[in-house]
């Protein structure tokens, strides 16, 4: 009975170890599309600020449109304003999902050592 109890534990402590994993590597890759896209607004910012002010530049749309310098630098601006709240925000949900994941990690540790024959089942399944 308790082996049953302790199989049914180790496999949803194991779903859900699955489960933080997987949403770990996608904040991961957000965070990394979003350093992407700072990183070319940052970049791009730094090309029109050589530009004398009254340039008149062209926006990429599809196909190109004449806009004021002003009207890209405020665009890019607000990218990497943007970017790096996301980033800040990304990061936060990002440490509280490695500290569940630390959390899951433990609970299976503990679980294991609990139950002895049940880490050897589970290594002889996985042999």
């Amino acid at each position: 009975m308790a082996d049953e109890v302790n199989k049914t534990a180790f496999l949803e402590i194991q779903g859900r170890m699955i489960e933080l994993t997987g949403k770990l590597k996608q904040v991961q890759n957000q965070m990394r599309t979003k350093e992407g896209e700072k990183k070319r607004a940052f970049l791009t910012l730094e090309e029109l600020n050589q530009l004398p002010d009254d340039t008149n530049t062209y926006k990429s749309i599809g196909t190109f449109v004449l806009e004021p310098k002003s009207v890209l630098v405020n665009e890019q601006e607000q990218k990497l304003k943007d970017s790096e709240s996301a980033i800040g925000s990304l990061q936060s949900s990002k440490e509280y999902m490695e500290k569940q994941l630390a959390e899951v990690e433990n609970n299976l540790r503990e679980l294991l050592q609990q139950d002895p024959g049940l880490a050897r089942q589970i290594m002889s399944m996985s042999v």
